[in-house]
């Protein structure tokens, strides 16, 4: 097989699988609402369940649902006809996953999770199958092919299932108001933590290490108040200590290209008159992303008097893992 048939191959296996995912536009519709309505108005939690690789994407969506507020288990059948169905409460909502639906290990547990009383949604590539018609509510997940040429191997099948348990956990999260302070107390570790949980507070330069000059400094202090305090930049304070200004590296380069009498220039000649401001509470995430649009290094922030009480760098962001979007 030449290097076309490869590509034609790969591409052939997208476009199937895409069809499949379009296809589910249709059916976010009124069972669709039903399903989120049930699991919305349940005191219990989700328990999701599969056999296969409707097992592995029910372990995903589970995943999904604890990250994003809703409490959720995964439930392996075959488990539970050997005591595992203990953990089902009538408050629960039972998500059953099958393609067929006639899956002979989920249509074993179909009685006994009618005779404890809880609803049961199922995601099913047949709705005229046993599953479907024990079911309080059917989410139809059918595809009109696999991207396998034997049409066994399910690919377009599990990919719209799991297009459907994202569309349910994400409903969910907008209908309850789930925060992103919420979520990220539940994503403490890693990049993902430290974008939602750490703030500019945390990281800023403040104190003494805040390079800030009087607005009538001269440009010899002005420079070496800006290389004695390593941020490329230095707040500009009137005679009360707020900030009115801003000068960078930038500002000092344009200053010397255009005029030759140096000695006499001023801080007040050199500032920016808007400097960035960003509250010390902000996110830092939310820091880089300014930084990104208004494509600056530094900002500042100041207290409720307007005096600068501290400074962050963007290399002071790089350096713990974030990057602008």
């Amino acid at each position: 097989m030449d290097n076309k048939d490869i590509i034609i191959n790969g591409q052939n296996v997208v476009k199937i699988e895409l069809d499949a995912v379009r296809n589910l536009l249709d059916r976010i519709d009124e069972s669709f609402s039903s399903a989120v309505q049930l699991i919305l108005n349940s005191n219990g939690r989700v328990i999701i369940s599969g056999v296969g690789k409707s097992g592995i994407i029910a372990r995903k969506i589970v995943a999904t649902f604890n990250s994003t507020g809703s409490s959720a288990l995964f439930m392996h059948p075959s488990d539970a006809i050997h005591g595992d169905l203990g953990m089902v409460r009538m408050e629960d909502i039972v998500i059953l996953i099958s393609k067929s639906g006639s899956t002979q290990e989920i249509v074993r547990i179909l009685p006994i999770l009618k005779r404890i009383g809880t609803k049961i949604i199922a995601m099913v590539g047949d709705t005229k199958a046993i599953l479907a018609k024990e079911a309080n509510v059917i989410l139809d997940v059918s595809v009109n092919e696999e991207a396998c040429p034997f049409d066994l191997a399910p690919t377009s099948s599990t990919t719209a299932t799991l297009v459907m348990g994202d569309a349910l956990a994400i409903s969910l999260l907008k209908a309850k108001n789930f925060s992103a302070e919420e979520f990220a107390f539940y994503h403490p570790g890693g990049n993902l933590g430290k974008r939602l949980t750490l703030r500019v507070d945390e990281i800023m330069t403040k104190g003494e290490n805040v390079p800030i000059v009087n607005e009538q400094t001269l440009l010899q202090a002005v420079i070496l108040e800006m290389t004695s305090k390593r941020l490329g930049a230095t707040c500009v304070v009137d005679s009360k200590g707020e900030l009115v200004g801003f000068i960078t590296d930038g500002d000092l380069r344009r200053a010397m290209e255009k005029t030759q009498n140096l000695s006499d220039l001023k801080a007040v000649d050199l500032m920016g008159y808007s400097p960035k401001i960003i509250d010390k509470n902000a996110l830092a995430s939310v820091a880089i992303q300014m930084m990104e649009t208004y494509k600056i290094t530094q900002l500042v922030m100041v207290d409720d008097k307007k005096k600068p009480v501290g400074m962050v760098h963007l290399h002071d962001l790089v350096n713990l893992g974030f990057t602008p979007r």
